[in-house]
């Protein structure tokens, strides 16, 4: 899986946890090995320009995603043929946003943008969480990728 990381913060931020991550998340959900994600690491002045722009919300927020191809989980198949494949999308992260949140969450900056990530990433692939019914499949997905990264036996999540 192809995964970009960008980093446009002016914070460091290890990139490349973030697309073992993502990788992780994807090959979870059955997306094609070929599949392509880029994530970019924004200020909070770029985040706030982008929610407004695309929202139509005031100030910066802590993930936005665009998705591309319009990807969905694969199957049961044990064919990658049969996978998904394609530009799943775009994630914009913002670093200081997430380091305030995971503080107040009493986690940290990186668990933090571990769960932007897979949250982007769920979006990407159609979730929402604006209904009731879509919050509750879209957080319990979302606890059972992050719950597996970290699994002590997880070698991804390790490194």
């Amino acid at each position: 899986m192809n995964v970009e990381v960008n980093n446009e913060s002016g914070v460091e931020i290890d990139a490349h946890g973030l697309m073992r991550l993502s990788r992780f998340v994807m090959s979870s959900l059955r997306l094609h090995p070929e599949c392509e994600l880029s994530i970019k690491l924004v200020d909070e002045d770029t985040m706030a320009r982008y929610h407004v722009e695309f929202l139509d919300l005031p100030g910066p927020t802590d993930v936005m995603s665009w998705p591309m191809d319009e990807l969905r989980p694969g199957g049961d198949s044990t064919d990658d043929a049969d996978l998904p494949l394609g530009h799943l999308g775009d994630i914009a992260l913002c670093p200081t946003v997430a380091a305030a949140q995971g503080a107040k969450a009493g986690h940290g900056t990186w668990a933090e943008l571990e769960l932007l990530t897979v949250h982007g990433i769920l979006h990407l692939l159609g979730y929402d969480h604006a209904e009731p019914a879509e919050k509750a499949e879209m957080w319990d997905i979302q606890g059972r990728l992050l719950e597996a990264w970290r699994a002590p036996g997880n070698r991804l999540g390790q490194e």
